[in-house]
């Protein structure tokens, strides 16, 4: 396979594009597959090419901000153990069923679950000392409960994976809203590159598209990370509750 397929050196320079904005978006509130996976299709790939490359793209993206938070101190991997291990369980079970499980039907149910959580998000401030009342749960519970789960609904479809980790940290952790967002993109990577193992064994991840946008993803990511811990307060709340309305309509739309 030539590099870069057919693809014109515009159509790659925009790709590269869109990969730093959703980077960028993504390290603060998740949803960067909402430009990505569009933008590959409008741009030639097939759905399962798009879907394909997007998990290398992504990896590049999530492992960037990871690296940030980590070597600021904002996560500590040690503890993340087990969470990473499970997560990654969950997103290789998920990315295998992909061929065998008609996903339309899980499709339709993804908008009604982005706005819950957006609507979760606008309410955050009054609802987060309600809940850190009722639930508490340790991180090795977090890894079977959530861990797990999010990760198979990443390989398995992955829209709105960041937010639905990000609202599992705060509900069941009772984390900050930064501190959920930095051990997000632990775990949003984990679960990123379980699948993109999998999926790298179909024939269906432009590596060449895939490589060029994971250099956009890391800078965006980059900036992004910084951002959650200099404004991460005033960012990422409105954000999350953009982007899960955005890509609601967006699944709408397309449906």
């Amino acid at each position: 396979m030539e590099l870069f397929s057919d693809f014109s050196i515009w159509v790659v320079l925009g790709l590269f594009a869109a990969a730093f904005l959703a980077g960028l978006i993504d390290a603060l509130a998740g949803g960067g597959g909402l430009i990505t996976v569009p933008v590959l299709i409008a741009a030639g790939a097939s759905p399962v090419e798009a879907l394909a490359t997007n998990k290398l793209q992504g990896c590049a993206g999530t492992l960037s901000a990871s690296y940030h938070f980590v070597r600021t101190k904002q996560v500590s991997l040690s503890s993340m153990r087990i969470p990473i291990l499970m997560t990654a369980l969950g997103s290789f079970s998920g990315t295998l069923l992909v061929s065998y499980i008609d996903s339309g039907i899980l499709i339709k149910m993804i908008p009604a679950i982005l706005i819950g959580v957006a609507i979760f998000f606008y309410l955050l401030p009054t609802l987060q000392p309600l809940v850190a009342k009722l639930v508490r749960i340790n991180m090795t519970q977090f890894a079977f409960l959530a861990g797990f789960s999010i990760g198979f609904y990443d390989g398995l479809i992955g829209p709105g994976t960041g937010a639905f980790f990000s609202t599992a940290f705060i509900c069941l952790m009772g984390f900050s809203i930064i501190s959920a967002t930095a051990h997000t993109k632990i775990l949003n990577a984990t679960s990123n590159i379980a699948s993109l193992i999998l999926f790298s064994f179909t024939g269906n991840v432009l590596w060449g598209i895939g490589i060029i946008m994971g250099i956009g993803q890391w800078f965006g990511a980059q900036i992004g990370s910084r951002l959650v811990i200099s404004r991460g307060q005033q960012l990422i709340r409105p954000l999350v509750i953009v982007m899960c309305i955005a890509l609601s309509i967006k699944l709408l739309t397309s449906s």
